[in-house]
């Protein structure tokens, strides 16, 4: 028995654009709701939302029954967080602020089992290994994780070339925030200079081959990130969502009784 077929890859693999959400309220409940909700992929983060390698672990078992495919966005590109996160069960990996290819080829190694990498072996006793019921996940995990590097900032732009010629590599993200600022455009992704980064570096990842990836509230980038070739794209933030919903509202009937 083979591992689990990755299908947010096999969907990327195949030419297909995918629509997704990201999840930063950090709880299994609230991610089992936003599991039936309809989205592509959702993408449970660790970087900036309070999640550690427990919640994580909880919110992958509250996708189990949901068509949504997941993502896990790890805090830092280190190998040993990189090893658990898969332990755990996620195939899909976002990795933020990757500034070289050496980096990249790193993360790659940190991915696979050995010959190929330095991924720890000790499946039998992990979800990801199905806790020993899946025999051949060892020969076949490799092939089944998705590896995602986010490009944001002025050294990834300049590794960006090199990083796409990469093995193991699956898609490229433009992060349009982070990005903004190191190029001096702080909360200005929609500024004439960013919107040529961003694009550019777009159509460049899609011309590579790769699927190229985008976070946006924005409809106007939206639209123009998925016509520049962006094929794995989120176009919302269950926080941002859920603020936006709960002010409106209470705005709403604060007029009401003025």
């Amino acid at each position: 028995m083979p591992a689990p077929t990755n299908t947010f890859k096999k969907a990327l693999l195949a030419g297909e654009t995918v629509i997704g959400c990201w999840l930063s309220l950090a709880n299994s409940f609230s991610t089992e709701a936003m599991g039936s909700t309809g989205f592509d992929w959702l993408l449970v983060d660790s970087e900036h939302a309070p999640n550690d390698i427990r919640s994580l672990r909880e919110q992958l078992i509250a996708l189990d029954s949901s068509p949504s495919d997941t993502v896990v966005r790890v805090p830092i590109g280190e190998t040993w967080i990189i090893k658990q996160v898969l332990d755990i069960g996620a195939q899909t990996i976002l990795v933020p602020m990757v500034e070289s290819a050496e980096e990249a080829r790193e993360l790659v190694r940190a991915c696979r089992y050995p010959p190929h990498g330095i991924r720890g072996v000790g499946y039998a006793t992990t979800r990801g290994g199905g806790f020993g019921t899946i025999p051949d996940y060892g020969q076949t995990a490799d092939e089944q994780v998705c590896l995602l590097v986010q490009v944001e900032n002025r050294k990834g732009l300049a590794a960006l070339d090199e990083i796409l010629t990469i093995d193991g590599i699956d898609g490229v993200f433009i992060g349009p925030a982070d990005l903004s600022a190191d190029l001096d455009h702080m909360a200005d992704m929609m500024h004439p200079e960013m919107q040529e980064v961003i694009f550019g570096s777009i159509k460049k990842i899609a011309a590579s081959g790769k699927a190229a990836g985008i976070l946006s509230l924005n409809d106007e980038m939206t639209t123009k990130a998925l016509a520049a070739g962006a094929r794995f794209v989120a176009v919302g933030i269950d926080m941002v969502t859920l603020t936006g919903a709960a002010r409106a509202l209470s705005a709403k009937w604060k007029d009401v009784v003025k």
